[in-house]
């Protein structure tokens, strides 16, 4: 398994890089705090970057899969009639219990 590289070997890499490159006769130019590294006067950078570099292509639609698809969007909208309630009272078992709390039976009550 490999092992992963932690911060401190990061820190370690970039400083070895940094070191050759000053022994190389590289220079850091020091920046005064506050300012920007981006010019002022220039464009923004999300105007100069083109998103969609490719031509437009056409779309092959597939009669059958729209059709299924549309079917399926109308039926979630169409009203189902719903089935209607019986306004009668409807048999309800009931259990009929002792004076100590046990119960003793299960009768069907009109209620």
């Amino acid at each position: 398994m490999k092992k992963p590289v932690s911060k401190a070997d990061i820190r370690n890499q970039l400083q070895q890089e940094t070191e050759r490159f000053l022994k190389r006769g590289g220079n850091v130019e020091n920046v005064p705090q506050g300012i920007s590294g981006k010019d002022p006067g220039d464009a923004p950078l999300f105007l100069n970057r083109r998103l969609f570099l490719e031509p437009r292509t056409k779309r092959t639609l597939v009669p059958e899969v729209v059709a299924a698809i549309e079917a399926r969007r109308k039926e979630k909208f169409t009203h189902k009639p719903q089935r209607k309630r019986s306004r009668l009272p409807q048999p309800r078992r009931k259990t009929i219990y002792d004076d100590f709390g046990e119960p003793l039976r299960k009768v069907w009550v009109d209620e």
